[in-house]
């Protein structure tokens, strides 16, 4: 079994509603996908009625804490006050998160300490990973 960092953090969903929504989020690391960050929110949180994960880099959620990351679906930029919004796009909509910036340091400081930035690269099994692109089972 692979050490995995796993923090819950509250998040506040930005919408036209007066006033933000509370949102359980579950921060996760794992080291046997040491690139990687997923964020999951809990079925009673989401419109389908199951639990939802978006998975994306975790130096793209360290850099956002910072300064405006991302191009694609996921982007992370930081906001006024210690927060820091997250901004997940898919074709159903988009979803603006913002977070408490201390929060999400915590959990990249437990990440960075299980598998820091410089071994990340050597601790991808490559030959899994492309198995598993490929879809073909490892023996």
């Amino acid at each position: 079994m692979f050490p995995t960092v796993e923090q819950s953090v509250p998040a506040h969903l930005i919408s036209q509603a007066p006033e933000p929504v509370s949102v359980p989020v579950c921060l996760t690391y794992r080291v046997d996908d040491p690139l990687a960050v997923r964020m999951t929110f809990p079925a009673s949180a989401c419109l389908s009625g199951a639990s939802v994960t978006w998975t994306f880099a975790r130096v793209l959620l360290d850099r956002g804490l910072r300064a405006p990351a991302g191009m694609g679906d996921v982007r992370v930029r930081p906001c006024q006050d210690g927060r820091t919004l997250v901004e997940l796009r898919s074709p159903e909509g988009v979803a603006l998160l913002r977070f408490t910036t201390a929060r999400l340091r915590h959990f990249l400081l437990h990440s960075y300490a299980t598998v820091p930035a410089e071994l990340e690269e050597r601790a991808v099994d490559v030959d899994r990973a492309l198995a598993e692109l490929l879809g073909q089972a490892r023996g």
